[in-house]
């Protein structure tokens, strides 16, 4: 399965597969890759404030919803043995991402991965507990 069926047959990522749907990636993260996603569960997209979810998934916030989603993406397939603390990855929205190793986790700009090296047929999703925003 690729990185869209994976997330759509785990089950928590619904909101985050509502959103590629909505800034019309599904063809993107469903082609040859290899891409790094570090994907936020529902509970990170519920944590957001409320409405935010509902106002990014509407047409006319769909540059916004794309930059944030692509600032979830790595090219590349890096899995977690492949991290070390305080290095940076360049997102496919262009802005880096850094990661840190602290007491036996790994944070992505302050979001937690909380299950990792989820293989996918082109890459590999690291599931984390925060939306990730853009500068």
């Amino acid at each position: 399965m690729n990185i869209v069926e994976t997330a759509v047959s785990n089950g928590s990522f619904n909101t985050l597969v509502a959103a590629v749907k909505a800034a019309g990636l599904i063809d993107t993260l469903s082609g040859t890759g290899p891409f790094t996603v570090f994907a936020p569960i529902d509970a990170a997209f519920a944590a957001l404030p409320a409405g935010t979810v509902d106002t990014l998934v509407l047409p006319e916030s769909k540059e916004t919803l794309t930059a944030i989603l692509t600032y979830h993406v790595v090219a590349g397939k890096v899995m977690s043995s492949d991290l070390t603390d305080g290095m940076t990855a360049t997102t496919v929205n262009g802005q880096p991402l850094t990661i840190h190793l602290r007491e036996g986790k790994v944070m992505v700009n302050g979001a937690e991965v909380i299950i990792a090296d989820v293989a996918t047929d082109n890459g590999v999703v690291h599931a984390i507990n925060a939306v990730l925003m853009p500068a």
